[in-house]
């Protein structure tokens, strides 16, 4: 009988590879310290629950072993440390709903996390494992949501509230307020500081972020909308993002449209001029596809622009967008 040499296994680096989101809140009891925002793993009574991924190319024997189930599983492994961490906030909203489901639909490509504000919300978006609440005002509760991400979405806005008792039957114009403790500054400035800082602490690789046309102009209509200056404070945390060191996107839509996606040229500009155009409008599922492709280019990386379409049937539909972004060359 053939005697067999054990050889054992040398790991080229000490990484622990991030656990999925579901493994972290559900196969362990995760205790965070008093510092918890770093890339390190948190203290859990399950060690089952822990990703190691030993797999790599360092390995050939393991590609060549006569046990079919064996390999596949090592494969699946590896597979899965590969994938890009992504968490989506205002994961619950209209637009963040559906950037959160399209990347639910390339599980081979990401890992999808959301964040949103109440468990009424995360039941509206189907109640999933990886949906975490928590308030974008307080750092401490963003910390689960954050830890081992490589990349974050944000979407969160304020949103102003028509007044009751307006009657468009009689003309005029709608009055607007904001809730107590949902102003533009605190949500628009100070919640998307918040999320940039412990995301940036957590050693996020991306930023996305979502703003508006307009923050060039300080007398927008927006601005006055219940007297809350949103693109001021939007531009403020967008500036913000900018300084902070961490490769980002930012993208200023245009009006959104809640239309079908992926049939309309896209169009990208810079200071607002495309507001000066007839084409200043684009679709929710297409300011989503532009996140999510913002994740796979490099040329979209530290870069900011205005992002509009042109109307369906004129032109061509975007399909090249490592091209589209290599038109940017705006950084702020």
């Amino acid at each position: 009988m053939a005697t067999l040499t054990r050889v054992p296994l040398v790991f080229s680096s000490n990484r622990v590879a991030p656990a999925p989101a579901a493994s972290l809140n559900h196969k362990c009891n995760c205790v965070a310290s008093s510092s918890p925002l770093t890339r390190k793993l948190p203290h859990c009574s399950t060690p089952s629950s822990l990703s190691f991924n030993p797999f790599s190319s360092s390995f050939p024997s393991f590609s060549t072993r006569q046990n079919k189930g064996f390999r596949r599983t090592s494969l699946v492994v590896a597979s899965m440390a590969d994938l890009s961490t992504v968490l989506v906030t205002g994961a619950a909203g209209r637009t963040g709903q559906i950037v959160y489901k399209k990347l639910k639909e390339r599980l081979d490509q990401f890992v999808v996390r959301g964040l949103v504000r109440t468990p009424e919300s995360k039941e509206t978006i189907g109640g999933a494992d990886d949906v975490f609440v928590g308030d974008i005002r307080d750092t401490t509760s963003l910390v689960p949501a954050m830890q081992g991400i490589d990349a974050l979405i944000i979407l969160t806005s304020a949103v102003p509230r028509m007044k009751p008792g307006f009657d468009p039957t009689k003309g005029g114009r709608p009055e607007f307020y904001f809730e107590d403790g949902a102003y533009p500054e605190q949500v628009d400035w100070i919640g998307q500081k918040n999320q940039i800082d412990v995301a940036e602490e957590a050693g996020v690789k991306q930023i996305v972020l979502v703003g508006s046309m307009g923050g060039t102009n300080p007398n927008h209509p927006l601005n006055s909308l219940g007297n809350g200056n949103i693109l001021v404070w939007k531009r403020k945390a967008e500036q913000y993002l900018a300084d902070s060191g961490v490769p980002y996107t930012i993208i200023r839509a245009g009006g959104l449209q809640d239309r079908d996606g992926g049939i309309r040229e896209l169009l990208v500009g810079k200071d607002d001029e495309l507001l000066q155009t007839e084409t200043k409008a684009i679709a929710r599922p297409d300011v989503a596809e532009v996140c999510i492709q913002a994740l796979k280019f490099e040329e979209a990386k530290f870069k900011a622009f205005d992002l509009a379409s042109k109307p369906e049937g004129v032109g061509n539909p975007t399909k090249d967008f490592k091209a589209l972004f290599s038109q940017i060359t705006t950084r702020f």
